[in-house]
């Protein structure tokens, strides 16, 4: 009987809340993408924090002080302590270079400040020597701005204790970064793959010609065509002092690398971008051909934007992978919301007792979808006043794709060849009036941040919920343990987060020999299934949820010969038999127990 409970407690309590989980096995080394600290990220941006000022009140504090994740605020501290005994002349002159380079950019954040030094990381050789680059003429003018510090880097690290203490400190990133980086960087590569339906192109082909002196002559040259195959990497690099809520996006020839806190969840954020671009970039440059047949015609409507915005590159490869970075990024953000709500209104729609319930649903579903339709149009309307010009004719294209499933490399060339320019002219104003309702619904949404719109899909709760199943259908059980923790701290009265707190100690139960074990796991258990009821007594609960939560502490009570089963088994009959309830499972178990007797 034991067994059969801890089966029931397994399979038949799964939430409602399911999503695409990434599959087992799932490496994200086969993708090109690995998840690293990088030393002179670390190096560099330890030496800006060391950098103090006096304020007005007279008091010594830091010049740069940028808001960091909790995990990073927690390393901030404990970095600090380390280099309190720092060289006072050294600090001073690092101290000298942050306050001028600060007074230069007044109207610049912390967090935009701090971003060129990251770029200067990127730019000088591995540690110990921290060379400066060998080129320096195609630096962007802010890692110029802050190069020169390049030497008090050096300096710094020769001087100070980080050399010593640089390998705890990474495996501190690494720890924190596996906490919840890990998980959300293989769901967001997970995701965008399978909509792009391929794989990024790991190595790329170069055809170099090469020269070389004949044999037996001073001044006959050989010329050959050599074929050269560079590796291609995505790195994102977990990083305790980068400011949360920043993505800063980096790429190095066939190096792309994106630098976040250790603790992010990059599922839905601008590393996004990033690795769209190291997937979109290599299919670019493979249809080169066929794109310069459409060069001109491209160039024509690039030059129109450029003049209102002189900043905007005029490289037209560069601005056709851009806009097809910017509309994948859309479409598929929208694709995820529309099937979210779709697969909720459906059950909203098995359950519904009158057609008038049913049609109802089904218009809240219809709004839902125009309102989506309306941010994207937005956000494609943002990416195009930022030089994406061809955003727009890339998101109708991908449409082809979503419907068909061919790999976007293989659409590519068609996608190249159907371009027509004339059908371009008063794209970006045929959206005018949905850019208006997004921005009107943008404003609303800020002055009424409380505000909930009726379709499940944008209930932060509910999506970290989906999260979470993912992380359980991944039998990732410790993380998604702790990340209901941290969601019950923020929503003390949220029942959906006690009934899955109790399910997955139940699955924890289930792997148990040792008995103690056992015993604490399924008091865990029941502890979490009877705050569900508890809450019900306070407020309305969901009745499939409150049947499923009697029905699994019966078990629970069960499996110890307890019979207050009798009563709980009973509750959940009350109940009825409600869609999604454990209506028939109760009423199986009292006629089992009835035949047992």
């Amino acid at each position: 009987m034991k067994r059969a409970v801890f089966v029931f407690l397994f399979f038949a309590l799964a939430t409602c809340i399911s999503g695409q989980a990434v599959p087992a096995g799932f490496d994200l080394s086969n993708y090109g993408v690995r998840i690293e600290p990088d030393t002179r990220v670390i190096i560099v941006l330890a030496a800006v924090d060391a950098a103090r000022m006096t304020n007005e009140a007279g008091e010594t504090v830091p010049v740069l002080n940028p808001r960091l994740s909790p995990e990073g605020t927690k390393f901030r501290e404990q970095l600090r302590s380390d280099l309190v005994a720092l060289n006072p002349d050294l600090r001073q002159r690092i101290s000298s270079f942050v306050i001028s380079y600060k007074k230069r950019n007044p109207s610049a954040t912390d967090a935009e400040l701090v971003a060129p030094f990251i770029s200067m990381a990127y730019a000088i050789g591995p540690a110990p020597d921290l060379a400066d680059p060998i080129v320096m003429t195609d630096l962007p003018g802010s890692l110029l701005d802050v190069l020169d510090f390049a030497p008090l880097v050096r300096d710094f690290y020769r001087r100070s204790s980080i050399s010593g203490n640089l390998a705890d400190y990474i495996k501190g990133y690494q720890k924190a970064a596996d906490e919840k980086l890990r998980s959300s960087s293989r769901e967001m590569v997970n995701d965008l793959l399978n909509y792009l339906h391929t794989r990024p192109q790991l190595f790329f082909a170069e055809k170099v010609r090469t020269e070389t002196q004949k044999t037996g002559s001073k001044r006959t040259t050989l010329q050959k065509t050599e074929t050269r195959e560079r590796e291609r990497h995505f790195t994102i690099v977990p990083e305790m002092l980068a400011p949360t809520g920043n993505v800063i996006y980096l790429n190095v020839k066939d190096d792309y690398f994106v630098v976040v806190p250790p603790d992010s969840d990059i599922t839905f954020s601008e590393a996004r971008r990033g690795f769209l671009q190291y997937v979109i970039d290599p299919i670019v440059l493979n249809n080169s051909k066929d794109i310069a047949t459409i060069r001109d015609s491209v160039k024509v409507i690039l030059d129109e934007r450029r003049k209102i915005d002189p900043k905007i590159s005029p490289d037209v490869y560069l601005t056709i992978s851009r806009s097809l970075v910017a509309a994948i990024d859309a479409k598929q953000s929208e694709n995820v919301r529309h099937g979210i709500a779709l697969e909720q209104s459906r059950r909203r729609i098995d359950q519904a007792k009158t057609v008038d319930e049913k049609k109802a649903i089904s218009a809240e579903l219809q709004k839902y979808e125009a309102t989506i339709a309306d941010e994207t149009a937005l956000q494609l309307s943002e990416d195009y006043e930022k030089g994406a010009v061809l955003v727009f004719y890339f998101a109708e294209q991908l449409k082809g794709i979503e419907d068909s499933g061919f790999d976007i490399a293989s659409s590519m060339r068609e996608m190249i060849l159907s371009f027509d320019a004339s059908k371009e002219t008063g794209r970006y104003a045929s959206f005018a009036e949905a850019r208006r309702r997004a921005l009107a619904a943008r404003e609303q949404r800020k002055k009424n941040p409380s505000q909930q719109q009726t379709v499940i899909a944008v209930n932060p709760t509910t999506n970290k919920l989906v999260d979470i199943q993912k992380l359980i259908d991944a039998k990732n059980y410790r993380q998604a343990e702790a990340e209901l923790k941290t969601l019950l701290a923020q929503n003390p009265n949220e029942p959906r987060i006690y009934y899955n707190i109790g399910r997955l100690a139940s699955i924890g139960a289930q792997s148990l020999t040792e008995n103690e074990q056992q015993k604490a796991k399924l008091l865990e258990a029941k502890v979490a299934f009877e705050n569900v009821v508890r809450l019900s007594q306070k407020q309305r609960v969901d009745s499939a949820l409150l049947s499923l939560s009697y029905v699994a502490l019966a078990k629970i009570y069960e499996f110890y010969d307890d019979t207050t089963y009798n009563g709980l088994y009973d509750a959940a009959i009350k109940i009825g038999n409600v869609p999604g309830g454990a209506y028939n499972e109760a009423i199986a178990a009292k006629q089992r127990l009835l035949k047992d007797q």
